[in-house]
């Protein structure tokens, strides 16, 4: 770290190099370096060295969460976030979710209907904990980042859709996602049908950006044939944690282009092919 503002282009990338190995861990070491600096050039290096290791961590800790199943969504959103908020703490979104999981799970028993369920979801969400599509705002970056979505209870058709299928599924309630072409649902699929939830029956689909609003397959055709876009199955079937995170973050390299941030694009790109 001595060696940061050394004059010659060739030690600072070897030196660099090195740092970037050590990962997350060595970056409080870095801020203190930087805190007592007063030289401007070091301070700048060590500023694009941390932002540097922080990207690289969250493209090891999603291609990670990938290749050991893709199991958790809500975690893998908060991956994504990372990129943005790099000091956030998977703590803070967890305990944000935990109030939400208590009041549904008090609410909650096996003797009730898949409907009844879903209605006592759809209360917990949008009226006790007053979750709501930021439709003022609807292409802003900050509804796909998790942490935000709940802070401000404000979010896209993806977020509010991740957060409802992750308290569905740790409830034991069988909500998937539906990825379609510029919007997103969910399906309930029947219990009783074939063991692979994403060839099973569907009962019937929710939109989490209208408060959870219970549709039919006759609403998702009529939306299609409004779009003017020709229906295929994959619209009407559950689709994978994998595809709802790609889906997440093409809304984020949309929502940049739209601003004018063509790094940030690029390293979303970048992130969207690490689990494409």
């Amino acid at each position: 770290m001595q060696l940061l503002d050394d004059p010659s282009d060739e030690v600072y990338m070897h030196v660099s190099k090195n740092l970037l190995k050590q990962g997350e861990v060595i970056i409080p070491e870095l801020e203190k370096v930087w805190e007592k600096s007063l030289n401007a050039i070091l301070q700048e290096r060590i500023e694009n060295l941390i932002q540097e290791i922080q990207y690289s961590s969250t493209q090891d800790q999603l291609k990670e969460w990938k290749e050991t199943g893709a199991v958790d969504v809500l975690k893998a959103a908060y991956i994504v976030a990372k990129y943005q908020y790099p000091d956030l703490k998977y703590t803070t979104i967890q305990e944000s979710f935990a109030q939400l999981k208590q009041d549904a799970w008090l609410e909650i028993n096996t003797n009730l209907t898949a409907l009844e369920k879903t209605r006592i979801l759809n209360h917990i969400i949008f009226q006790v904990h007053e979750f709501s599509g930021n439709s003022s705002n609807f292409f802003a970056p900050q509804n796909s980042y998790i942490n935000h979505v709940f802070e401000t209870k404000k979010g896209n058709p993806i977020t509010l859709g991740i957060i409802y299928i992750a308290l569905a599924q740790e409830l034991g309630i069988p909500i998937y996602g539906v990825s379609m072409p510029r919007n997103f649902i969910l399906a309930y699929v029947d219990e009783q049908s074939i063991h692979d939830p994403y060839e099973k029956d569907i009962l019937f689909y929710i939109n989490p950006y209208n408060n959870g609003k219970v549709l039919g397959e006759r609403e998702i055709e009529y939306f299609l044939k409004q779009q003017k876009i020709e229906s295929k199955k994959s619209y009407f079937s559950p689709c994978s944690n994998v595809e709802i995170i790609k889906k997440l973050i093409l809304n984020l390299i949309y929502s940049y282009e739209k601003l004018g941030y063509p790094d940030k694009v690029s390293d979303m790109k970048n992130l969207f092919n690490i689990i494409n």
